[in-house]
């Protein structure tokens, strides 16, 4: 992971994780003539679009907890949704109340320290799912310098799990790959079933062809065995995962394809 070294603005913001005080610090330094853009709200032209709004900024309307019909562990922060960092291997995920198939998703994220979290898309509950990610590819999102587990104690990652990867499967580019620690990401996922591509911070870092020879091969290399169900859905729920550390998002925003 990469950090940005930028004047004291960017000190500052490492010291808040306030949505409000992100914006009061982008118009302190915003030339009049620029507005700062509205947070959790969509511009006409993603009106126009199609877009939906899956987090208006206020409430958790739209979701709730992983096989369960109400949320817990997730609160409402100055215009930021924030995993509470109560989650673990099982437990703490939110998922939409929506399904969706082939989509444009797009979303603001950062993470605590030693955060480690993940968007997943295609989510199937039921009895038999102990987990989100028994069903659902994740994006992943971690501290891939100086993560660190519950124990306290350093992790060197694989690739395979570092910010960006479509988790167990695909590697972003890391020639491409730049994260802002501490400060505010934008990633997209794009899917279709002729191609999905994973975007970071402007970038594309990764694409694959889902259900393709390659994918299966992938999917059946010995990670996912005990999941027997994983990445096979073709429709299902938006997650964003609590796995332990704090977690905070904004500006979540989909659109179907």
């Amino acid at each position: 992971m990469k950090t940005i070294n930028i004047a004291a603005i960017a000190i500052f913001g490492f010291f808040t994780i306030s949505c409000n005080q992100q914006a009061k610090q982008n118009s302190d330094t915003t030339p009049a003539d620029e507005a700062v853009p509205e947070m959790n709200v969509l511009t006409p032209d993603e009106i126009n679009e199609g877009w939906l709004l899956l987090f208006d900024g206020n409430t958790t309307e739209g979701w709730k907890n992983f096989n369960e019909e109400i949320i817990s562990g997730w609160v409402v922060e100055d215009g930021c949704l924030v995993g509470q960092g109560l989650g673990g291997d099982i437990g703490g995920d939110i998922v939409t109340v929506g399904e969706y198939d082939n989509f444009i998703l797009k979303w603001q994220w950062k993470l605590g320290p030693h955060g480690n979290s993940g968007v997943m898309y295609h989510v199937v509950e039921g009895e038999k799912y102990k987990a989100a990610y028994e069903t659902g590819p994740e994006y992943q999102l971690i501290e891939d310098d100086g993560f660190r587990d519950e124990n306290g104690d350093s992790v060197t990652l694989e690739p395979w799990q570092m910010t960006g990867a479509d988790y167990a499967m695909y590697l972003p580019d890391k020639e491409l790959k730049q994260v802002n620690l501490r400060d505010w990401n934008s990633s997209k996922i794009v899917f279709t079933e002729e191609l999905a591509e994973y975007w970071l911070n402007g970038k594309k870092v990764l694409e694959f062809v889902p259900w393709s020879e390659d994918w299966t091969e992938r999917r059946n290399s010995g990670k996912w065995d005990e999941y027997p169900d994983y990445g096979f859905s073709k429709t299902g729920k938006i997650c964003l995962q609590d796995h332990g550390s704090k977690v905070w998002f904004r500006n979540i925003k989909i659109k179907a394809l």
